[in-house]
């Protein structure tokens, strides 16, 4: 059943009006770096804990399956860019609830909706909480240095994580996500960097130690129930670690054509995620076969390594730059999102449409809006306030990852691709993308348990 005409009809103008001005110039490489900002974040640092948990088989198997699953979705929703209009010729999805609203309907809107805006205010938290962490590593690693390895090294995070939202409040003002390509360069070159010590340190413990540490069933824990919510937690935060589907939209909307976008797109997430998978599987595997049932929960910061000092220094600044850029690369999204939303409702309001420049000393001038100002700042002080609440990185990113992973991941990419490509019900492929909408969810709720279970028990504790 088509959706009424009302409902279509301004998203599918909006679109054709950003064509008539926008000069997209983005190619495979830009792609990559855009992708790789965003996939390679806090979750990369938490994978040698989730190995631990795993054991030698079921650790890698599950990356490579996640990847997997990510690459196939991936492929779904590129083929969602574009969508056959009789009147306006082939339209723009420049962002992923503009196609679910397109192929779905306006209640699928509204639903997704919801799961993205809170999926991208998470992301939010956890780079935020992850951030102060890696800050605080560096004034603990200095500390061990001087003290020695047995001194009481306690730092609050606090000022760190208000440290990172000012910065976020500031960097914020760019006005949208064609503006930022420089930043996510940066940030792709800093989550290689910072990836590559964490290898290097474990791959340099094993050779140094002679022996591979870890074993099949990974950590021994006190009972059964006591390890399947572990495996629960480490599944959510390998999910935490892979998915884009948030962004990819944003990201294939940068591209310029010919060649096809959705084409473009393809390779670039391949090779994305290809590289990806291989940092990942080396940080996780060298992190737990370097430390075995002592895997920290963060490899750069759970001070399993103490030495290098001033290596691991630089590993953690590279993680908080990265994050800097990574923080807008999921966020600009949001605020381009709600943005448009009430610049559409309130079409006189010189508060929300009315642009000014701000001249500083020494520096050009700079284009701000009261509701970017006003809305941006709030957003980001919200999630600083509750990244304050919750400091506990590998539940957080759990819990994230498991809530997240469905719906946005292979739930809305299988149905519009169903829909666009006009599937019929109870085909080979329609069975097919059935079962494997219906095995995500059940690892989707079984991760979502167990870290939530995780993040009670921390605060609790």
């Amino acid at each position: 059943m088509g959706e009424p005409e009302a409902d279509r009809q301004t998203p599918l103008l909006h679109t054709k009006q950003e064509d008539s001005h926008l000069k997209r110039t983005g190619t495979v490489w830009t792609a990559v770096a855009h992708i790789i900002t965003g996939v390679i974040g806090s979750g990369v640092l938490s994978l040698a804990w989730c190995m631990a948990q795993l054991g030698w088989i079921a650790g890698p198997l599950s990356m490579l399956a996640f990847a997997a699953v990510t690459l196939v979705s991936t492929y779904l929703l590129c083929d969602s860019y574009r969508t056959p209009d009789p009147e306006y010729g082939p339209l723009r999805s420049p962002s992923y609830l503009q196609a679910v609203h397109i192929h779905l309907g306006p209640k699928n809107a509204r639903v997704c909706s919801i799961c993205v805006q809170v999926g991208l205010y998470g992301i939010g938290i956890a780079y935020t909480v992850t951030s102060a962490i890696s800050m605080r590593a560096i004034q603990k690693s200095n500390c061990y240095h001087k003290e020695g390895h047995e001194a009481a090294c306690d730092y609050k995070d606090t000022v760190y994580m208000l440290l990172f939202g000012t910065v976020q409040i500031v960097v914020s003002q760019i006005p949208n996500f064609h503006n930022i390509q420089w930043l996510s360069i940066i940030a792709a070159i800093m989550s290689f960097t910072y990836s590559s010590i964490g290898f290097a340190l474990g791959l340099a413990k094993v050779i140094g130690d002679g022996y591979i540490k870890g074993n099949i069933g990974g950590v021994s824990t006190s009972s059964a129930t006591d390890k399947m919510w572990l495996v629960a937690q480490s599944l959510g935060d390998i999910a935490f670690a892979y998915p884009y589907s948030l962004i990819l939209l944003e990201i294939q909307d940068t591209l310029k054509s010919p060649p096809p976008e959705n084409h473009t797109m393809k390779k670039a997430s391949t090779i994305a995620i290809t590289v990806t998978t291989i940092f990942y599987l080396c940080c996780g595997g060298f992190g737990y076969a370097a430390f075995g049932d002592e895997t920290p929960g963060n490899l750069l910061t759970g001070f399993g390594f103490y030495e290098p000092y001033w290596l691991i220094d630089f590993a953690n600044a590279c993680i908080v730059l990265h994050l800097l850029g990574g923080y807008q690369v999921y966020s600009q999204p949001l605020f381009a999102n709600v943005e448009q939303w009430i610049s559409e409702k309130y079409p006189n309001s010189g508060f929300v449409n009315h642009n000014f420049s701000l001249k500083l000393p020494l520096s050009p001038a700079l284009r701000l809006n009261l509701l970017r100002l006003c809305f941006r700042s709030v957003y980001v002080v919200s999630t600083t306030a509750i990244a304050m609440v919750f400091p506990y990185f590998n539940e957080v990113i759990g819990v994230l990852g498991g809530i997240n992973f469905w719906p946005l991941t292979i739930y809305f990419p299988v149905e519009m691709y169903l829909k666009k490509m006009k599937i019929e019900a109870w085909t080979r492929k329609w069975v097919v993308l059935h079962v494997f909408s219906f095995l995500g969810l059940l690892v989707a709720v079984f991760a979502t348990i167990g870290s939530i279970e995780g993040l009670v028990a921390a605060k609790s504790s």
